[in-house]
């Protein structure tokens, strides 16, 4: 019976540890939140795409919007070009959501083309860099046909 007890005690580190990758994927997907909201605020409200691309890109972007070109100097281009042409933009964060190596962005975009709700979902390296890219916007409309906001 004590030997069997014994047995018991020594497992339970073992069994204790086995939950430690949730911890440390909570950990992981904090880390990328941050990095998301960052690199958002930097790219849209610092207008400082260059160094967003320089902290917060990694080697490769992998772009799904279907506008802008893919890899890292497509995101510059189009991300440049949006900012010259429209200097007033700014992105309001409204909440995230995190999975695994994924961030969703729930953005409120504001514009001299007027206010857009904005979905963008980053796909993050093991290394806490953006390495790939899609998002969906919608006008905000005047007049809803209910009481709720879009945000």
């Amino acid at each position: 019976m004590i030997g069997s007890k014994r047995h018991l005690l020594a497992a339970l580190p073992v069994a204790f540890f086995a939950f430690m990758p949730s911890l440390h994927a909570g950990e992981i997907e904090d880390r990328n939140t941050a990095n998301a909201v960052a690199f958002y605020e930097m790219v849209f409200n610092d207008k400082d795409v260059d160094g967003a691309i320089t902290q917060f890109i990694g080697d490769e972007y992998i772009q799904h919007n279907p506008v802008a070109p893919d890899g890292i100097e497509g995101f510059r281009t189009a991300i440049s070009g949006w900012l010259a042409a429209d200097p007033s933009i700014h992105a309001e964060i409204i909440r995230t959501v995190a999975e695994d190596d994924l961030v969703v962005l729930h953005v409120r975009s504001t514009s001299a083309q007027g206010e857009r709700a904005v979905m963008d979902i980053f796909r993050f390296d093991d290394n806490g860099k953006v390495v790939e890219h899609w998002d969906v916007a919608q006008p905000v409309p005047a007049e809803m046909p209910h009481d709720n906001t879009m945000f």
